[in-house]
């Protein structure tokens, strides 16, 4: 049950305690005031027998005996009856406190289960992004050992570098010296769709591979057979591209 709800419930069940405590305190109330009037009744007959036993026949001794034994009765009843007006008054409050104290308990025990199952979903979700996170740190690691060894035989300096490609007529051919490549010059081999590309062939890194020293290049790494080279050139190295823009300046 909602709190919502079971709070306008609740608060509907102990709408009319207040009249009935009320009601039960005007009647206590009421037995003490009579209870009062009686014991001054016994008082003054005790009073009045008192002070005329002497004078008093046996039958008027005998009455005004009578009289207070009948009032001490009646002030015992009106007790008893204060004290079952006391009784009731504490189990209807009671009642109310009973049943609070048991939906207390339920919904503290309602709570602490959904705080377990929360618990074990988190647990279990983090449980499951650790073992994410431990695969992509393996395939990081992986690839950087891949990367590591490319860069060894001259390969690019990430292999999952981004790197902007060039569109068809946007790069004039190179000089005679490298030649025109072409991408079915490449080696038939398997190719990663997502695998980035790189040279002027726009094709995957293999083999040997070289690396523009022009910091702004789009393409940054080349193959050795598309520009021309056999072994690694001293000193600094441009691509044909990067060569054409420097004597321009």
């Amino acid at each position: 049950m909602a709190a919502g709800m079971y709070l306008e419930h609740y608060l509907d069940s102990i709408e009319n305690l207040p009249f009935e405590l009320q009601r039960n305190f005007n009647l206590m109330r009421d037995l003490d005031q009579r209870t009062e009037d009686l014991k001054g009744q016994i008082d003054s007959l005790a009073k009045e027998y008192t002070a005329n036993a002497r004078t008093l026949s046996s039958e008027q001794k005998l009455s005004i005996l009578r009289q207070i034994q009948q009032s001490y009765s009646k002030c015992k009843e009106f007790g008893d009856d204060k004290v079952q007006l006391a009784m009731q008054t504490y189990e209807m409050v009671d009642k109310h406190i009973r049943r609070l104290d048991t939906d207390l308990a339920r919904f503290e025990a309602d709570l602490k289960e959904k705080q377990i199952e929360s618990t074990d979903y988190d647990s279990t979700s983090s449980k499951g992004k650790k073992s994410d996170s431990r695969q992509k740190e393996k395939k990081i690691a992986k690839t950087r050992s891949k990367v590591k060894s490319s860069d060894e035989d001259g390969s690019p300096k990430s292999a999952q570098k981004k790197v902007k490609l060039l569109q068809p007529g946007e790069f004039n051919s190179p000089s005679s010296n490298f030649g025109n490549v072409h991408p079915s010059d490449v080696l038939d081999m398997p190719v990663d769709p997502n695998e980035p590309t790189y040279c002027l062939c726009h094709q995957v890194s293999y083999g040997e591979m070289i690396g523009c020293d022009n910091t702004d290049c789009s393409i940054e790494w080349f193959h050795f057979a598309c520009v021309g080279l056999t072994t690694k050139p001293r000193g600094k190295w441009y691509c044909p591209r990067c060569s054409q823009d420097r004597k321009r300046k």
